[in-house]
Parts: structure tokens; C-alpha cells; sequence
């Protein structure tokens, strides 16, 4: 198959993504809401000294990413599950992989891109240096999208069990810790004013095995799935 068929999959299974998961306002606003009020409780709780917000900002705002990122993840193949689409995208002709990544691409858009935009906003709240803005965002854009690939594999693995997101965030959390501990450090290394360009490579080296593993490893958890359905 050639590349503009291919590139034409994933854009198709993006935009019907986008399409309905903009109707579902919750399902992308949540997240965001949550990220802001985990940061923002923060100077609340330890206080609004400048030099400990500024300690604890890289590590409060990757993990309030996170956490963001993490409740967003149960409903990436709910609905098509639910409905029945799912089983029509396994018997479809278009490289079920290819779907898993449009998808994907949809829920980071909605879920990891706002998030990223009002990060600079969270992080000035939380007195982190205005030069370590560009490695935060650069950092939360690496991660955040193969937080989304790896949270596309659980949800694969979890989308026929009831309430399984519990189960998800056991699989997934284990995975995510390298993209948090590259992601804080980096943004940690920018505030101090060192050079980050060893963790940011190493985020983008995640990023590119997330790309290249994930969504093969969660067509793979949907075929099982549909079939066990049948």
C-alpha cells in the first residue's frame, strides 16, 4: 500500500474522533479541569513562598500531567466498543494499526494539546523561571503523546471489562514512570538553568518507540477482544 492511503486512514479515523469526541464535552474537559485544580491546590496547601513552589513546580506539574492524562485514556475505545463499531474496525479493510493511531492522535489533540497550552499559565502560578518554559511545553508535548500510545495499549487490554479502569491504571502507570522522571527532570534542568537536551532526546527516543510498538500492541489487544466478543 502506499503512503497517501495510508496517511489517509489515520487522518479519516482522526477527524470522526474529533467529530465525536467534541459533543462529548466532558470527555476532554475533565482531564483539563482536573490538571488545573491539582496545581493550582498546591501554593494553597504549602503556601505561597516563591523558592519552594519553584523546588517542587517540574515534579507538581508532570504529575498533575499525568494524572490529567491518565483519566482520559478509560474512554478511548468505550464508545466504539459499546456500539459495535469496534468489531466493523477489526473486519475493516484498513490496517486496524493505522485506526489505533488516528484515534489516538484525536484523544491527544483534545486532551494533551489544551493541556499543553495552559501549562505556561500554571507554571508562572507556580513561580517556576519564565526560561524554563519552552523545555516544560517542548517536554509535556513529547510526553504527553506517547502517554497517549501507552495508554492506548491498557485501554485495548481493559475495553471489554467492566469498570476496568482500575485495571488500566495498573497496567499503564509502570510504563509512564520514564516519561515522567525524563519530563520532570528536563523542566527541572531548564529552571536551574542547565542544559536539558539529554532528557528532552531521551523523551522523543520514548516517543518514537511508542510510535513504532504501540499501535501494532493495541490492534493486536482489539482483534483479541472483538474476538472474544464473537
Amino acid at each position: 500500500m502506499s503512503a497517501p492511503p495510508l496517511i489517509g486512514t489515520v487522518r479519516r479515523a482522526c477527524l470522526r474522533d474529533l467529530r465525536l469526541r467534541v459533543r462529548a464535552l466532558g470527555q476532554w474537559l475533565n482531564p483539563l479541569v482536573f490538571f488545573v485544580i491539582v496545581v493550582t491546590l498546591f501554593p494553597l496547601g504549602i503556601g505561597p513562598g516563591p523558592n519552594t513552589l519553584a523546588l517542587i513546580a517540574p515534579g507538581v506539574l508532570w504529575i498533575s500531567a499525568l494524572l490529567a492524562v491518565l483519566l482520559s485514556f478509560d474512554a478511548l475505545f468505550a464508545a466504539d466498543h459499546r456500539d459495535g463499531t469496534l468489531e466493523q474496525l477489526v473486519l475493516g479493510t484498513a490496517p486496524l494499526s493505522l485506526v489505533v493511531l488516528g484515534k489516538v492522535l484525536a484523544h491527544w489533540l483534545l486532551s494533551g494539546l489544551p493541556l499543553i497550552l495552559l501549562s505556561p499559565l500554571l507554571a508562572v502560578l507556580m513561580q517556576l523561571p519564565l526560561e524554563a518554559l519552552p523545555t516544560l511545553a517542548g517536554s509535556l508535548a513529547l510526553g504527553t503523546l506517547a502517554l497517549a500510545l501507552i495508554g492506548a495499549i491498557g485501554a485495548a487490554l481493559t475495553v471489554g471489562v467492566n469498570h476496568g479502569g482500575v485495571l488500566l491504571s495498573l497496567l499503564v502507570l509502570p510504563l509512564t514512570v520514564p516519561v515522567l522522571i525524563f519530563g520532570a527532570s528536563a523542566t527541572a534542568a531548564a529552571a536551574d538553568g542547565y542544559a536539558s537536551g539529554g532528557q528532552m532526546s531521551l523523551l522523543a527516543a520514548i516517543l518514537a518507540a511508542a510510535l513504532a510498538l504501540a499501535p501494532l500492541t493495541a490492534a493486536a489487544a482489539l482483534r483479541v477482544t472483538a474476538a472474544a466478543d464473537g
